[in-house]
């Protein structure tokens, strides 16, 4: 984005600072117009034929560039994919925190990748994995749908969850209700 001095095309359309177009001017008389609002002048579309130019305050208008950007990149992240471990021997209070843990992630609109780590010779009964995820399934049916089938890779029996309400981030939680 080039600034002011820095703006090479010989005519440019212009919008003024209230957003009006003021129309095709050369670089020259479009400079001058920019200073005599006390203001600057920024070239927004350089490939347009001729270049688009707008007159603004420099400094206000990078930073709502910059404010806009975090924004976007704020609301990108949500999607993220949080993980839940879990050991094949863990006890039914745990396993009710986990999954606690688990409704509060569907709810705020993130993927959960739910694992079960065999140890040692646990590995030889997979079965009680695929019994601990439907328990866990059951517990959490009415926030959460399957995006992906458990799936055993080495010692790792995952299975991926989503949230089943479009609106997950707006539901409220039965905690916030009371």
């Amino acid at each position: 984005m080039r600034v002011n001095e820095a703006i090479r095309a010989a005519e440019l359309r212009v919008i003024g600072p209230d957003g009006n177009q003021i129309g095709i001017l050369s670089r020259a008389n479009a400079l001058l117009e920019a200073e005599r609002h006390g203001l600057d002048l920024i070239e927004i579309s350089p490939n347009a034929n001729p270049p688009v130019a707008r007159i603004v305050d420099w400094g206000k208008y990078n930073y709502q560039k910059t404010k806009e950007e975090q924004r976007n990149r704020k609301q990108a992240k949500s999607g993220e994919i949080k993980q839940m471990r879990l050991g094949l021997k863990i006890g039914m209070n745990d396993l009710s925190i986990k999954c606690r843990k688990i409704r509060s992630f569907l709810e705020e609109g993130h993927k959960v990748k739910i694992m079960v780590f065999f140890r040692g010779r646990e590995i030889a009964h997979t079965d009680l994995g695929y019994i601990l995820l439907d328990q866990i399934m059951k517990e959490l049916e009415d926030v959460a749908v399957i995006e992906q089938k458990p799936q055993l890779a080495g010692k790792t029996l995952s299975i991926a969850v989503r949230s089943n309400n479009a609106k997950a981030k707006e539901a409220p939680r039965d905690s916030e209700a009371n």
